[in-house]
């Protein structure tokens, strides 16, 4: 019955297209011209967009993957790698909080990673926390805690960038790769998966103790985030609110959303998130100004028979209609390619950069309501000129 319908409707358009179409496809060269300016706007604003989506997934890499009912982290800190650390004895303080089972570290700082191939330096994030404590759902990670335990033993994230040096098929083969970070010497244990971003190019983990001896006899003092678990029947901000009121006022207390929410909104605000947004604003007004000229273009050249139609006793709401029925053509017929070249554009660009950049629903959305939304205001500007249509001008 649905078929029936559909190829019913499908034949009455051929039979009776609508006037908007009608319009538009009669100057074919013009149609492609405006199908081509909205998927260039499209392709435009899906760059735009899907870069910002990479650059928040990748800032919160780590935060997504973190144990946690509730997190400890400084007034100062306003993103993970970026932050401040603050005392460990404030996690034996909230250890000792009625409804908290444990109050676990995690430290993070950054290291020199010296390629054993080229011997080339690059920077990457170390993640430390106890084995006997786990506090990232990283099954991989999970499962080689005995390897981390062991001295000056850590794990690479496989999807760091091809500058770190082919270390995952080294190991693959069944070979043993050693290097230096921090100008101390290292052996990588094994590799889980987590993922490099646009500001970081790969991450290590490994023991409390061997960040230890990366860093010094003071660097387990400080810690830089707590992971605090809680027992199962604990009211999530009854606890909260009573570790806010017994901690000092330098230590946040947040759940886990509000950690990774507080995090975008930093690299929100931050030059390349600006850019970003400004780029897909750019994008859209791309589309409008070529929109725009399409619509006024069409208008103009059918000027008389808009008039002839007055004439007839049209009202201008029912040619204005017109007009906005071309927009959504426009819009629908322009984002479909725009989509399709945005698809193997992001899967080039996680080829090239290593990256991950996948299409997203929400992506999509935005784009496509954007897409309706530059086609309807193109479509609103041109009404100026539909409504100067005049019957006397047919005569």
């Amino acid at each position: 019955m649905k078929l029936f319908s559909l190829q019913a409707l499908f034949k009455r358009f051929c039979q009776e297209p609508p006037l908007g179409w009608a319009q538009l496809s009669h100057q074919k060269v013009r149609l492609l011209v405006a199908l081509t300016g909205v998927a260039f706007a499209d392709i435009l604003i899906f760059t735009m967009l899907g870069f910002k989506e990479m650059f928040f997934e990748g800032s919160t890499f780590t935060h997504k993957h973190l144990q946690a009912d509730l997190v400890l982290i400084s007034q100062r800190t306003e993103a993970l790698y970026y932050g401040r650390p603050f005392s460990r004895r404030h996690l034996y303080q909230a250890n000792a909080v009625e409804g908290v089972i444990s109050a676990d570290p995690l430290y993070v700082s950054e290291a020199g990673w010296v390629n054993p191939w080229d011997r080339k330096i690059t920077s990457v994030i170390v993640l430390a926390f106890d084995p006997a404590r786990p506090i990232l759902d990283l099954p991989e990670v999970n499962e080689q805690l005995d390897q981390i335990k062991l001295p000056n033993v850590v794990l690479l994230d496989r999807k760091s960038q091809p500058k770190l040096g082919p270390v995952a098929k080294t190991l693959e083969r069944g070979e043993t790769v050693t290097t230096e970070i921090s100008g101390r010497r290292i052996k990588v244990g094994g590799l889980f998966t987590l993922g490099s971003s646009i500001f970081t190019d790969g991450h290590m983990i490994t023991s409390d103790w061997n960040y230890l001896r990366l860093y010094g006899k003071d660097s387990l003092d400080n810690v830089d985030l707590g992971a605090l678990t809680l027992e199962p029947n604990a009211d999530i901000e009854t606890v909260r609110q009573t570790l806010q009121n017994r901690l000092p006022k330098d230590v946040k207390v947040l759940t886990p959303k509000e950690f990774i929410q507080t995090e975008i909104v930093f690299w929100t605000k931050r030059p390349a998130g600006v850019i970003f947004n400004f780029g897909a604003i750019m994008g859209a007004v791309v589309g409008i100004v070529i929109v725009n000229q399409v619509l006024y273009s069409d208008v103009n050249d059918h000027l008389p028979e808009y008039a002839t139609l007055k004439a007839m006793g049209y009202s201008d709401r029912k040619l204005l209609s017109v007009v906005f029925q071309e927009a959504i053509i426009l819009a629908l017929l322009g984002f479909l390619p725009g989509y399709g070249i945005s698809l193997g554009m992001y899967d080039l660009l996680a080829f090239l950069t290593k990256i991950p950049l996948g299409m997203r629903l929400g992506v999509t959305l935005q784009v496509f309501i954007a897409t309706v939304t530059m086609c309807m205001i193109s479509a609103a500007i041109s009404m100026r000129k539909l409504n100067s249509a005049d019957p006397a001008d047919v005569f």
